[in-house]
C-alpha cells in the first residue's frame, strides 16, 4: 500500500507557527498534486491547501494569508507552514495525493492550538 507520512504536529498557543511535513513515495509524488486536510471533532474533512506538481496552489479561505504549501520535488515532501494558528485550526491534519481519481492518505497529525 502507498504509505504517505506526516510529521509536524505538536501543541501550540494561539499566534504561534507549525510546520507539517508529509514524506510520498517518488512514483506518487512525482505525477502528484498534493495536499493538506484536516477534520475538526463534530466536522467533515476539509481541504486546507493544494499545491499542483507545477506548484499552483489553492487555499482554504479560513487560512489564506497564514498558511503557505509547498512541495519539494528532490525530496518528495510538501510542507504546511502555519503561522498565526488559532484555535479553531484544531484538528488532526492529513496529507493527500491526487492524481486523477487515485488518492493515497497520510495516517494524521494532531494539531492543537490553545492557550
Amino acid at each position: 500500500q502507498v504509505q504517505l507520512v506526516e510529521s509536524g504536529g505538536g501543541l501550540v498557543q494561539p499566534g504561534g507557527s507549525l510546520r507539517l511535513s508529509c514524506a510520498a513515495p517518488r512514483s506518487i509524488f512525482s505525477i502528484s498534486a498534493m495536499g493538506w486536510y484536516r477534520q475538526a471533532p463534530g466536522k467533515q474533512r476539509e481541504l486546507v491547501a493544494a499545491i499542483t506538481r507545477g506548484g499552483s496552489t489553492n487555499y482554504a479561505d479560513s487560512v489564506k494569508g497564514r498558511f503557505t504549501i509547498s512541495r519539494d520535488n528532490a525530496k518528495n515532501t510538501v510542507y504546511l507552514q502555519m503561522n498565526s494558528l488559532k484555535p479553531e485550526d484544531t484538528a488532526v491534519y492529513y496529507c493527500n495525493s491526487y492524481n486523477y481519481g487515485y488518492d493515497y492518505w497520510g495516517q494524521g497529525t494532531q494539531v492543537t492550538v490553545s492557550s
